[in-house]
């Protein structure tokens, strides 16, 4: 497991939200994070590999299209960064 000073998801502070994904087809499911910052850069991280960055857009709908057509879908909800700060 990474250390916080090694996790780039973390290191990133400059996030706007973060949207949780999963795969259910599977058992266990797989879970996916986008995360979206104030510049309009768009990134699909994957926890179980070490928070490895495996997409990457500045578009939003060209990451959602992405995640829908490997048939994720989105955890109800966005985590919104000004709601920790």
């Amino acid at each position: 497991m990474l250390s916080q000073e090694q996790n780039p998801v973390i290191l990133n502070n400059n996030w706007q939200f973060v949207e949780l994904w999963i795969d259910t087809i599977i058992f266990p499911p797989r879970i996916l994070m986008l995360i979206g910052d104030n510049e309009g850069k768009y990134e699909v991280y994957n926890p179980a590999q070490q928070y490895k960055l495996i997409f990457s857009s500045n578009n939003y709908d060209d990451v959602n299209s992405w995640l829908l057509e490997d048939e994720y879908e989105r955890v109800d909800g966005k985590n919104v960064a000004n709601k920790f700060i």
